[in-house]
């Protein structure tokens, strides 16, 4: 079994990807799982926020690093042929 990663390490993973479509999977709780396609639009220290376009209605929403390291929030990024990679995993 792999030893989670620091939360410094996924913040600098993040920072490659700042611009780029991402898919977001996001644990709410009570078997609620949703799933968007954004864009990673900035990096905090404490936060990272994604850009989503919803229904002609641009939203934000923003998570903590501690989301990704605890793994209730998974992020995929697309790369050139439309494949998707994950990104800021726990255990990557």
């Amino acid at each position: 079994m792999n030893s989670p990663r620091a939360i410094s390490d996924i913040k600098k993973d993040l920072e490659s990807f700042v611009g780029s479509k991402i898919r977001l999977k996001a644990n709410r709780g009570r078997n609620r799982i949703i799933e968007k396609e954004g864009v990673l639009e900035s990096i905090y220290p404490n936060i990272f926020v994604v850009k989503l376009d919803e229904r002609k209605i641009e939203r934000r929403v923003s998570y903590t690093y501690a989301d990704v390291l605890t793994e209730t929030v998974e992020l995929f990024v697309y790369d050139t042929e439309d494949a998707e990679i994950r990104i800021a995993a726990a255990n990557h």
